[in-house]
């Protein structure tokens, strides 16, 4: 199977702006390649496949984009492949509809080509950049797989999918159930109990400061307002701009907090090596519309865990079986299998009216999961 391998890049300020120029060239060829698509189905037209927007714009790169010859030209033919790919995606209903890339929001990143990927001891070489430091060795004399440069709001790196063989573990007769849910983030069917990782102090102090600066710039925005006519023109000072960075490195912190946690908990079960493991299909998209527990929903990240959970366990030989989302595993005594149909969502005990069970709702949903279609 192949894993990525994700290595911090050390630039020096001219490769850097060469970078910088690939990122803004892979933005811009993408949101072209969806003007381009959206432009044809207007006119009535089929979708354009990426060889033909490809040859358009070899051609245009000779007279009014002149300036896409300073960076590789394997950068500009990934982005339209990746833009043909994502409305392929969209039209088998496997993905909603892509949206431009915005500068401020989107993820700066580009593709490398593999053939003219080098590797040397603690360097690599980056197409029309230069050989670049890196802060660990990339495997060598391997073949490597979709290779991207990407920056996080403070640091460079480059990751490249490495072929790698699954691990030959012995594994236990163990059916594990994990229920996932906001008041911990996961509960296993063997007792153990992962806790809400954003309900700790580290966390919650560090969403509090973001506040306090995201309410500074709104102030300072507020101050620098001026009136033209009909309409107000927001002037961003210096200050602002720092505050705005500042407020980019405090997202990223919380982001690299949730995403390490996630990483913990999954390997954590998956080293206890069961048969098997049983998730739930969760609804996340329709959860995140209720207004009250869409916030909660989605610093919990279940897709980003369901993402790790699966190829961790494909790395250790478990299987991993996705339970229907319409099974009622909170609702139905693990005991006698009775269904409770008026169980609430503040009910956090599961009390069963046939057998009298009583049993933490959480952890009675993981034992339902375990013994899904088990014979």
């Amino acid at each position: 199977m192949i894993l990525a391998k994700k290595v911090r890049i050390y630039p020096t300020k001219e490769q850097e702006q060469k970078l910088w120029q690939s990122v803004g060239t892979a933005r811009f060829i993408y949101n072209y390649t969806l003007a381009k698509q959206e432009e044809n189905y207007k006119n009535g037209g089929k979708f354009i496949s990426d060889g033909i927007i490809r040859k358009e714009l070899t051609q245009l790169k000779k007279s009014e984009l002149i300036w896409l010859n300073e960076v590789s030209n394997n950068v500009t033919k990934q982005a339209v492949k990746d833009a043909c790919n994502a409305y392929k995606r969209f039209f088998k209903g496997l993905a909603k509809k892509p949206k431009f890339k915005i500068r401020k929001k989107s993820k700066p990143s580009f593709y490398n080509d593999t053939s003219k990927l080098k590797v040397k001891e603690k360097k690599v070489l980056i197409e029309k950049v230069g050989w670049i430091k890196t802060n660990e060795q990339i495997p060598i004399d391997v073949k490597y797989n979709n290779p991207r440069v990407t920056y996080d709001n403070k640091y460079w790196y480059i990751s490249v999918g490495v072929e790698v063989d699954k691990k030959q573990e012995e594994l236990t007769d163990i059916s594990l159930g994990i229920d996932l849910g906001l008041k911990d983030l996961a509960v296993c069917s063997d007792g153990k109990v992962f806790k809400n990782i954003n309900k700790t102090k580290e966390v919650k102090n560090l969403e509090k400061r973001l506040k306090q600066k995201q309410r500074q710039i709104s102030r300072k925005y507020e101050i620098n307002k001026i009136k033209k006519g009909g309409s107000c023109q927001f002037i961003k000072t210096k200050n602002i701009e720092k505050l705005e960075n500042t407020t980019k490195l405090m997202h990223r912190k919380l982001t690299n907090i949730r995403d390490n946690y996630i990483h913990q908990v999954t390997t954590s079960i998956v080293k206890t090596k069961p048969y098997r493991i049983v998730i739930e299909d969760l609804n996340v998209s329709g959860m995140i519309k209720n207004k009250h527990l869409s916030d909660s929903v989605r610093k919990q990240c279940f897709n980003k865990f369901r993402q790790y959970i699966t190829y961790k366990a494909e790395l250790y030989g478990i299987g991993l079986v996705i339970a229907d989302r319409f099974y009622p595993s909170s609702k139905t005594c693990s005991e006698c299998g009775s269904i409770k149909k008026d169980l609430k969502l503040k009910d956090r005990v599961y009390r069963c009216p046939h057998c009298g069970v009583v049993i933490d709702r959480d952890y009675n949903a993981s034992l339902n999961l375990s013994m899904y279609k088990l014979a």
